[in-house]
């Protein structure tokens, strides 16, 4: 059996050509979107508060904290790290996610926002209190040479929570703004 040729005009064979490639090259999920970097303190600006202070011992509070991306689009993935540092700064209070949270992915683009709350409830020396001097902030993914961000901690002692835990838990990444 004999077969003719089908002439394919340029254009067509250009789109063609277009179209498989345009699922290859650093695209992981197939949607045409190409995978951003982890966010970093580096391209970042870091905003706390302001708070809803525990007033008294027994109190709750929360601190919000902002992240705008500064530079090129890049993901926040997991949960926030976030410590509270003590006067000696080797006594440190790591803040684990909040009972129930989901951590979730989400890209900013430049300009975009996320947030986190940081949830405490303020103690007394009495009680085995955790005094902060400094709030650590840390992004999941972060490798550049200054990960850590340090910001002073003017919220109160941390009441105990016992057993060598106190009662201070950090909530998942939200979009912030519109």
């Amino acid at each position: 059996m004999r077969t003719t040729p089908i002439a394919v005009p340029a254009a067509l064979a250009a789109l063609l050509l277009l179209t498989a490639c345009a699922g290859a090259g650093g695209d992981e999920d197939g949607d045409g979107k190409r995978e951003s970097t982890a966010c970093s303190v580096d391209t970042v600006s870091v905003e706390v508060g302001p708070a809803s202070v525990a007033p008294a011992a027994g109190d709750t509070g929360e601190v919000p904290v902002v992240l705008t991306n500064q530079s090129a689009a890049c993901t926040l993935d997991g949960f926030p790290k976030a410590a509270l540092v003590g006067i000696s700064d080797s006594a440190t209070l790591n803040a684990p996610p909040a009972e129930g949270a989901k951590a979730q992915k989400l890209t900013l683009a430049k300009g975009e926002s996320a947030s986190f709350t940081l949830t405490y409830e303020r103690g007394t020396p009495r009680d085995g209190a955790f005094n902060a001097e400094k709030l650590r902030v840390e992004l999941p993914g972060d490798t550049s040479s200054s990960v850590i961000r340090a910001f002073p901690w003017t919220y109160g002692p941390v009441a105990s929570a016992g057993q060598g835990s106190h009662k201070i838990s950090v909530g998942a990444y939200q979009q912030a703004g519109d």
